[in-house]
């Protein structure tokens, strides 16, 4: 199964690129990153709706989508790990997550994913939710796999 991080924004050189990097890194397979961008100055509903279209577009078709939300479920990474081993064993081929920009997702987005995931209700830098969304991603992968990286 194919995983794709669509996210709003380039990221620079920096801690949270090698952060997101070195967890992505790990992944077999590894994790693509598709980073999408509206450079016009637009107002922010505006905005929000040209990233909605941008980040659904670079989604596959048939792809099962996960939106990260502050209003989305809040699961354990067993929980998770259970998600994405529930979707392999049923065929899909790619899971995308996608991360929005500085206003959040349009309504649409979340309408649109399978699964709204929350990573907690506090506010994170999207460049840290890069970093952490491929960690829990290689996390799932040793929790199949019954390696002790995770520990309960």
């Amino acid at each position: 199964m194919d995983l794709l991080l669509i996210a709003v924004g380039r990221a620079k050189r920096g801690p949270e690129k090698e952060l997101f990097d070195h967890y992505a890194g790990r992944l077999r397979p590894a994790v693509t990153l598709r980073e999408v961008e509206e450079k016009r100055p637009l107002p922010p509903h505006e905005l929000k709706e040209k990233e909605a279209d941008l980040l659904l577009a670079a989604a596959p078709p048939g792809a099962v989508l996960i939106a990260l939300d502050e209003r989305g479920k809040n699961l354990d990474s067993i929980a998770f790990a259970a998600a994405l081993d529930d979707w392999k064993i049923a065929g899909v081929k790619t899971v995308a997550i996608v991360i929005g920009g500085a206003d959040g997702l349009a309504d649409r987005v979340r309408a649109k994913a399978d699964l709204v995931l929350c990573l907690g209700k506090l506010t994170w830098p999207h460049m840290m939710v890069r970093a952490m969304i491929a960690e829990q991603l290689y996390r799932a992968q040793q929790i199949s796999a019954g390696h002790p990286y995770h520990r309960a």
